[in-house]
């Protein structure tokens, strides 16, 4: 029964940070091989490095390329669209919203990929290890978002956008914590919750970590 909910959420999880994907690769305006790459990289390339880690090869988008190919298959989806109604959208609204939708796909990704980290350590026996649980947790969420800014030429969105690999890392340490006394199910419903509820505050209130900016920025911030 564990493994049914499991694959929803990594289902869910699939098609949240493909759709993010895909929307980079357009605005950067790739083609459709461009398109379908960004999205499948941002889908499972988190999973395939956590699998190496593990020591699972090969990894998992390979024995099983279910998620690769629905990545692939939304990411086409969603460039389709675009195509079609492309002069539509140059006059409406739809760029001002991007970012709040980019925001939201990537949000319910990383919370989802984050807690499926760590119960795939978890189920291969690394049970009583959490610092792997939760490094292995963090680097599922962000890893495929990271490969994704990369080939678009982007800094990876977890050092620039607000609070975000952080809520990963709350949210792992929350399902790694919980998965001691309820269970995994709860454990990874709840982690992923709080994973998404911190980067919906933190981009609502625009909260960052403490960075240093140049001496021109902290004049004209002061201005």
């Amino acid at each position: 029964m564990l493994d049914k909910y499991i694959f929803i959420i990594e289902i869910i999880g699939t098609i949240a940070f493909a759709s993010s994907g895909a929307m980079v690769g357009i605005k950067k305006q790739m083609d459709l091989l461009g398109v379908c790459v960004l999205g499948m990289t941002t889908a499972v390339g988190g999973g395939m490095i956590r699998d190496l880690i593990l020591g699972v090869t090969p990894p998992v988008m390979f024995q099983n390329p279910t998620y690769a190919l629905l990545a692939i298959a939304f990411s086409i989806m969603i460039f389709c669209s675009m195509y079609f109604f492309q002069n539509k959208l140059e006059n409406s609204k739809f760029y001002e919203v991007y970012d709040k939708l980019m925001m939201i796909f990537d949000s319910l990704g990383l919370g989802l990929f984050t807690v499926v980290g760590v119960t795939t350590a978890i189920n291969i026996g690394y049970e009583t290890t959490g610092f792997l649980q939760i490094f292995v947790g963090v680097l599922t969420g962000v890893g495929g978002g990271v490969l994704r800014d990369i080939m678009a030429g982007n800094t990876p969105y977890i050092f620039v956008k607000h609070v975000y690999a952080s809520a990963s890392i709350l949210g792992a340490v929350v399902c790694v914590l919980i998965e001691l006394w309820f269970g995994e199910l709860p454990a990874m419903l709840i982690g992923a919750l709080v994973v998404f509820i911190i980067r919906i505050l933190a981009a609502h209130y625009k909260w960052n970590l403490p960075r240093i900016l140049p001496l021109e920025a902290k004049h004209t911030e002061r201005e």
